[in-house]
């Protein structure tokens, strides 16, 4: 199945400021999600942005925490779903894709992702703007996700199936950050 812009949700899971250092390849994991949210804006795919017990985690790195257009909602539940601001957005929106980034990937990337599919949504975890602590831990949750039905999918993968053609003018803009 293909990610359609018209029914997805880009949801970024606790990307803070005392968190992202502690993770693989942090700058990776920023700048994937960053080119994820610059899309999402483009195409209009809305966007919610997770904080997890933020007084002792901190608030959204800076490169991820300005968009006009995002919903950022404070948690303590490691599933998204759990927290009823949360789930409340996600049905009110009417969209059945979720697309998720975030940290860490194999607590409550992975948690949200489950909830999720309990809830009969379409769910894509992007592997690329998604971490944890250790490699093992990452590679764990993406098998355990991939068997459950989740797709596997890349920072490309969303961007390209989001705009579905080239030429247009979303494409034109989004393309120097996917070069």
């Amino acid at each position: 199945m293909l990610i359609r812009a018209k029914e997805s949700i880009l949801v970024i899971i606790d990307m803070q400021e005392r968190l992202v250092p502690a993770m693989q390849a942090p700058a990776r994991t920023i700048r994937n999600a960053r080119t994820l949210l610059s899309a999402a804006t483009e195409i209009g795919v809305p966007v919610i942005i997770t904080e997890q017990y933020p007084t002792g985690l901190g608030r959204t790195v800076p490169e991820l925490s300005n968009p006009d257009h995002a919903v950022f909602i404070e948690k303590m539940h490691f599933s998204c779903m759990e927290e009823d601001t949360f789930a409340q957005a996600v049905e009110k929106s009417g969209r059945t894709q979720i697309i998720l980034a975030g940290m860490e990937a194999h607590i409550c990337v992975v948690q949200t992702a489950a909830s999720l599919i309990e809830q009969n949504y379409e769910v894509f975890v992007v592997s690329d703007a998604t971490a944890s602590r250790t490699l093992d831990s990452e590679q764990a949750c993406l098998a355990r996700l991939s068997s459950s039905g989740v797709g596997i999918v890349t920072t490309e993968m969303v961007v390209f199936e989001w705009l579905g053609k080239a030429g247009t003018p979303a494409f034109k803009k989004l393309l120097p950050l996917i070069k």
